[in-house]
Parts: structure tokens; C-alpha cells; sequence
């Protein structure tokens, strides 16, 4: 696993040891940086079941100005943490070690707002729809940003939740690319 393209292009990152955390492959996540580039300079991006931090460090490599990553899971933390220090991206990377309910009521009590919200959770459907469902009421996203969802592609979302609606799905064999814009 690697870093696409930016200021870090090529770094190869730290990858799990076991089957716990399927980082993207570079194939989706070439497709995926070529729908949402407009998105990245300059925003603020929310890594919320980051796994490896792979997609948050894209995006500071490719010019984000900060990245939120979330985990519940400590071995994925200690990944994210030792990706970030191997990109030289400390600066701006906020680490949460939290479930991603607490971490959107903490982001919320912020009043943080992002461009672009990435999702890779393991592939629970229910988790998908209820992270949306959080996003939408803590109003998490800006007016203009994207969200992100990563999901196994037997699974199909609804056109709405809430305020969020499904701008389009993109799929690569068994991985689909799902988008939710305000």
C-alpha cells in the first residue's frame, strides 16, 4: 500500500498484520482520488474508520490542510500513528481512539465541519446508515463537500438520509464507491 500522489507519492505505508483492517486498493483508490481531487486543497477531510490512515494521508499528501482519524480499534491507531509520522504529516493529523458515535458527539461539541468524509468500516450496512444518520444531525459535513462511503457491492443505500443525498455509486468488482452530498 502506497501513497498515490503528492508530496508523499510512493511512500509505502504500514500495513496490518492480519485480515482485521482491508486497506483500499490502490486501483479504487486511483479511481476514487480522480472523482473527488476538486474536493482536497485546502479542506479539512474526516477519516472516520481509518484502518490504516491510507486515505487521510492521500489527501494531506495531495494538499488537505488537516485530517481527523477515527478508530475504535487500538492496533488500527498505532498504524494510523506510525503512517502519519512516516509521512511527516503530525502537524496536521488529529488521532481519536474512539467508537465513531463518541467521536461525531465530540466533533459536533466542536462544531467541526469537513470537506470531504471518508467511510471504510467493516462491511455492516446498519453501521453505514446510522454513521450517516449522526453525520447528517451533527451537521458534520460543509455545504459543498462530499461524502465518501467504501462498501461491499451487494449492499445498496437508500437516495436520501436526512439532509444527505446520493449523488452517484461507482463500482469495482466486489467494492462500491457510494457518494453523499447536502
Amino acid at each position: 500500500m502506497r501513497v498515490i500522489s503528492g508530496k508523499v507519492r510512493g511512500l509505502k505505508l504500514n500495513t496490518p498484520k492480519n485480515d482485521d483492517v482491508r486497506p483500499t486498493t490502490d486501483r479504487v483508490k486511483e479511481s476514487l482520488f480522480n472523482v473527488i481531487n476538486q474536493y482536497i486543497m485546502e479542506s479539512t477531510v474526516l477519516d472516520l474508520f481509518a484502518g490504516t490512515g491510507s486515505l487521510g494521508i492521500e489527501c494531506l499528501s495531495r494538499g488537505a490542510k488537516k485530517c481527523v482519524f477515527v478508530d475504535v480499534s487500538k492496533e488500527s491507531i498505532a498504524l494510523v500513528k506510525s503512517n502519519i509520522k512516516k509521512a511527516r504529516v503530525e502537524n496536521e493529523s488529529v488521532v481519536l481512539n474512539l467508537d465513531f458515535k463518541d467521536a461525531i458527539s465530540r466533533l459536533d461539541t466542536q462544531n467541526s465541519k469537513f470537506d470531504v468524509i471518508f467511510m471504510d468500516p467493516p462491511y455492516y450496512k446498519d453501521m453505514f446508515i446510522n454513521a450517516l444518520e449522526k453525520i447528517d444531525n451533527a451537521d458534520l459535513l460543509d455545504e459543498d463537500g462530499i461524502i465518501v462511503i467504501e462498501h461491499d457491492s451487494k449492499d445498496d443505500f437508500p437516495e436520501n438520509i436526512g439532509r444527505l443525498e446520493k449523488s452517484k455509486s461507482k463500482k469495482y468488482g466486489n467494492t462500491t464507491l457510494t457518494f453523499y452530498k447536502l
